[in-house]
């Protein structure tokens, strides 16, 4: 092995421990979210435009942070994360945009708009805590 195939080696390690630490984070708190948001149906169909655009934006913030921190479109799940940024980052524009959308009840569709991100933090939290076997370093 040449000192470039390691130096190659070290710095795939560096980014993976880095992919797990993001979905460490995005992966928990997903759950918690879309599991709080299935429990509060009824409180968020009452909300106010003004909390609508205050969560949109805190929404966007959170998508953009990871999209700078993680933005790399690679085979393999850490472009999970990535896609996990940008679809914050875009949820959190039409929140901010749209503010007086009204927000679905206890329907098929928003199960489905709840299941999704349940899903991915399901998958982050596993990919993020799972132990890392050498022979499928990122995979």
């Amino acid at each position: 092995m040449t000192s470039r195939d390691a130096a190659g080696l070290l710095q795939e390690e560096k980014e993976v421990a880095a992919t797990k630490r993001i979905a460490g984070l995005i992966g928990p708190a997903l759950i918690a979210i879309t599991t709080s948001e299935a429990v509060n149906l009824d409180f968020l169909e009452k909300q106010y435009r003004y909390y609508s655009y205050a969560n949109g934006t805190v929404v966007f913030i959170a998508g953009l942070a990871i999209v700078r921190a993680h933005n790399r479109w690679t085979r393999g799940w850490p472009v999970t994360v990535t896609l996990t940024g940008w679809g914050a980052t875009l949820w959190g524009l039409f929140r901010m945009f749209a503010p007086e959308a009204k927000q679905g009840g206890a329907s098929i569709p928003t199960f489905i708009g709840m299941a999704i991100p349940f899903a991915d933090g399901v998958f982050l939290t596993f990919k993020a805590y799972w132990p890392r076997d050498s022979k499928t370093a990122a995979r």
